[in-house]
């Protein structure tokens, strides 16, 4: 696999990764309106009035339009100098939500949207994200010099290893698929606790609500409380999911991933706590940001671990489907 496009792809992951940092910074500032109504300008201007709303929005849009352009890099290096599926896939994945995330940034600019719409766009730069990581993940341990052809068969080889040492992995790639897609909605939610201005809906009580163990389920306080019953089972989830794949019959990478999971949403269940002990203080920004960077790393690890997981679950039936 192409060295230039092995670094391609680890910048893209990393420039991506800032774009998510740098929107959840957008809307912890309120900037989102700091440019006006103006798009791909601020206030009529290519450069914008140095006011500090106008300067964060509009650096997040510089970034999210280098990143667009790695991208599209990306995308055609994957397509240029692989024959693997799954690199193409993550690659058109990147390219597809990137230009839904930045067209929906663009409209949320232009004309008012509302607090669920706006949560998708924190969702769909999420996938976005997820994407880029897998592919820096899969491009990174390749051989350069190995031709398109030599690699994908490489890979295969391996899927095949990896099969013939597993048991029952069906069940562990139904589980980390459903806990995948669960982790996608709690982020959802804790998106919309962000862009409906609720999240002092439980003032700085943690766990309790108000100092109530189930609050009045209306308004703020409900929105609140549904995130965080949403955060417990996804602590569980994932605990269950560790505890499956710490199995010796699943190879090392699958238990790896499955324990960084865990050790991740451990961190993301302490840095909520910290988002609502710090809620009117300085250190309420920090909180925030390091809360959806916290996410990003844990939506992006079950991401591969159930592409991993699907992957082997596939060769498996194909080595059982050749023995046949």
């Amino acid at each position: 696999m192409n060295k230039q496009m092995k670094r391609l792809a680890l910048w893209t992951c990393i420039l991506m990764f800032l774009v998510l940092v740098m929107g959840a910074l957008v809307t912890k500032t309120e900037s989102g309106r700091g440019c006006g109504d103006d798009w791909p300008l601020c206030n009529g201007k290519f450069v914008p009035a140095y006011t500090i709303e106008s300067l964060i929005e509009y650096s997040h849009r510089f970034v999210t339009g280098i990143t667009g352009i790695l991208v599209l890099a990306s995308f055609l290096a994957a397509w240029r100098y692989s024959r693997r599926r799954d690199v193409r896939f993550y690659a058109s994945g990147a390219l597809i939500f990137t230009v839904i995330q930045a067209l929906m940034g663009a409209f949320a600019v232009m004309w008012p949207q509302s607090p669920p719409v706006l949560a998708l766009h924190f969702g769909f730069s999420l996938i976005a994200f997820a994407c880029t990581l897998l592919l820096a993940v899969v491009t990174r341990d390749h051989d350069p010099s190995a031709a398109p052809e030599e690699a994908a068969a490489r890979h295969r080889t391996e899927l095949a290893d990896m099969a013939r040492r597993s048991q029952g992995m069906g069940r562990l790639r139904n589980l980390s698929w459903l806990v995948t897609i669960y982790c996608y909605a709690v982020v959802y939610l804790g998106a919309y606790v962000r862009h409906t201005q609720s999240s002092g809906g439980c003032g700085r009580d943690w766990p309790l609500c108000n100092g109530e163990l189930i609050p009045d389920l209306t308004g703020a306080s409900g929105i609140v409380f549904v995130h965080r019953i949403g955060a417990v089972l996804l602590l569980l989830l994932i605990g269950r999911l560790a505890y499956e794949a710490k199995q010796a019959r699943y190879p090392k990478e699958i238990r790896t991933y499955a324990a960084l999971s865990f050790y991740l949403v451990m961190l993301q269940a302490a840095s909520g706590a910290f988002v609502t002990f710090s809620l009117g203080s300085d250190w309420y920004l920090l909180a925030g940001l390091i809360h959806a960077m916290l996410i990003a790393g844990l939506f992006g690890t079950l991401s591969y671990l159930s592409a991993l997981t699907l992957l082997i679950s596939r060769s498996s039936k194909e080595e059982v489907s050749l023995v046949n």
